[in-house]
């Protein structure tokens, strides 16, 4: 992370920080990223994949699909987009 990143601190505390890829970047500046977590099932105790899609700004359009991109929390920018493209981690081969 930058300096600038690491000082940008909410009145709450830090920002929230994820690691997705690119599914969409059909709009103008404005990214679609797929995060995956595992979740432990209530009643069978096993692990189950549950993705979001996170809208994310991305002010130069350098972020295309395939692309693996950390995302970082930010005030709402629409109705949908409450986060933004911080880093491109590896671009899609």
């Amino acid at each position: 992370m930058t300096d600038k990143e690491q000082k940008s601190k909410a009145p709450g505390g830090t920002r929230k920080v994820r690691v997705g890829r690119v599914v969409s970047e059909r709009m103008n500046k404005t990214v679609v990223v797929a995060v995956e977590r595992l979740v432990k099932h209530p009643l069978y105790k096993k692990y189950v994949k549950r993705t979001s899609r996170l809208y994310a700004h991305d002010e130069r359009n350098d972020a295309h699909e395939g692309d693996t991109v950390r995302v970082v929390e930010t005030r709402p920018l629409s109705k949908l987009k409450r986060w933004r493209v911080a880093a491109i981690l590896e671009r899609a081969k």
